[in-house]
């Protein structure tokens, strides 16, 4: 039989795989999302049943990011060890069993305690599953398929809150409130999906036996060929990968666009509800900036695939989350603030698809490994900072508006690291290139 041309080798063999792979850690991705920010949605009525202020619920629930951020490098090198089914498997039980136990916390030291180990159980599941993507995806083809998973994040939004909201109606079933309901029937349903990994998930191409051998080996031959360009360049170890100069600063990028999206999405209920629209509306009307960024996350994912340089996407996206977040400031005391979220929404989750293929452009391995987590981590503790920012502002002005401003000024810091970044950050061997993988062996 002919050999396949390789054109056509190539997408039927990424079909397989988008296919075969995607959906299922999409759904990872929106459970894992919708258990993280329920707790915005509970905040409604949970707060006056626990005993929360704004400012102490603000604390208590950014203190998810003190276990997640803790152990987020941990358990990504244990990813990159042992595998990713039987890891992966793990985060998702532990964290929907500690998620739906918050149905049980009777006031802030438990609601404090029981979110902290969220956060831990929880910790490793993001830069897992994008290092179980750099082992299954070439370089050109990251930005998509960074794209379409993180669709899962803003879509979380727009079907949890709904959902959520819906689930707080049960309030007095069975003597529960509706937030206690609510965390029960999003949390227990983690854990029967985080069974199913074991099942679902193929460890390597050289192991899918789905694919033909064919396909096999062309695939493992472009991720092995792209793996030696980068270590031809350099290879670094896991601590060389955790200083380097290049990982701090797309650190940097992505902790200021984390502190402005976590702000935002743990207080725009409470920011709509103070306009004066009900819990209900509050839930349904949370949704609409996110169906913005769903859109924004596809397209850029698409865009930095096919330009040569995925900076200057980065930038534009960056600096619309900034302008959003000032408009946002601007307008909080008014329904148009739901506009300007939905441009910093599509700035928020627009970057994402650029920025997570960028440190496979110059690490491989247990390297990248940390290096992914260590991003993710430092960005997320950024994100604790934002609720805390925004609940301090409330407390102490009586509006959102000044938290808002600060939470603008994180993505200013983003835009403008990442336009340095455009100008003179040095480029890796793989960005923006076909070349690993039409090559031979």
């Amino acid at each position: 039989m002919a050999a396949m041309p390789a054109d056509a080798l190539e997408r039927a063999t990424i079909r397989k795989v988008y296919f075969r792979l995607v959906p299922f850690c999409f759904l990872l991705y929106i459970l894992c999302y919708i258990d993280r920010i329920n707790v915005s949605f509970a905040a409604l009525t949970m707060n006056k049943d626990l005993g929360l202020s704004a400012y102490v619920y603000g604390l208590a629930a950014g203190a998810f990011f003190w276990g997640y951020c803790l152990l987020e490098v941990p358990s990504n090198i244990i990813l990159e060890k042992v595998g990713a089914r039987p890891w992966i498997a793990r985060i998702m039980i532990t964290w929907g069993l500690f998620s739906a136990a918050t149905a049980f916390a009777t006031g802030p030291t438990s609601f404090f305690i029981i979110r902290v180990l969220v956060g831990a159980a929880e910790a490793g599941l993001f830069p897992g599953l994008l290092l179980y993507f750099h082992r299954w995806f070439p370089q050109h083809h990251r930005g998509r398929v960074t794209g379409w998973f993180l669709t899962g994040l803003p879509l979380a939004t727009a079907i949890g809150a709904p959902l959520s909201t819906a689930l707080m109606q049960l309030d007095g079933v069975w003597g529960l409130h509706g937030w206690q309901w609510m965390f029960l029937g999003e949390g227990l349903p983690t854990v029967l999906v985080g069974i199913t990994v074991f099942w679902v998930l193929t460890e390597r191409p050289e192991e899918a036996t789905w694919l033909s051998s064919e396909q096999r080996a062309w695939l493992s031959g472009v991720i092995a060929r792209e793996k030696r360009a980068v270590e031809d360049v350099r290879a670094f170890s896991i601590l060389q990968a955790m200083v380097n100069p290049r990982v701090m600063i797309l650190t940097v990028i992505f902790a200021g666009i984390g502190m402005a999206g976590v702000g935002t999405v743990l207080f725009l209920p409470q920011i709509l509800k103070a306009i004066g629209v009900t819990n209900t509306q509050a839930g349904l009307l949370t949704s609409v900036p996110y169906i913005f960024g769903t859109v924004a996350i596809v397209l850029c994912g698409h865009l930095s695939d096919k330009v040569t340089d995925r900076y200057w996407t980065l930038v534009v996206t960056c600096g619309l989350a900034a302008v959003g977040m000032v408009l946002a400031a601007m307008w909080s005391q008014s329904l148009w603030v739901l506009a300007a979220f939905a441009v910093a929404t599509v700035g928020f989750y627009g970057m994402k698809s650029p920025f997570w293929p960028l440190p496979s452009t110059f690490l491989t391995g247990s390297a990248l490994a940390a290096a992914l987590a260590l991003i993710n981590s430092l960005g997320n503790f950024a994100g604790y900072m934002g609720p805390i920012a925004v609940g301090w502002a409330k407390e102490s002005t009586g509006t959102f508006e000044a938290g808002l401003y600060v939470l603008a000024g994180a993505a200013v810091v983003s835009t403008l690291t990442a336009l340095g970044c455009a100008l003179w950050m040095p480029r890796g061997a793989a960005t923006g290139t076909r070349l690993a993988a039409a090559g031979s062996d």
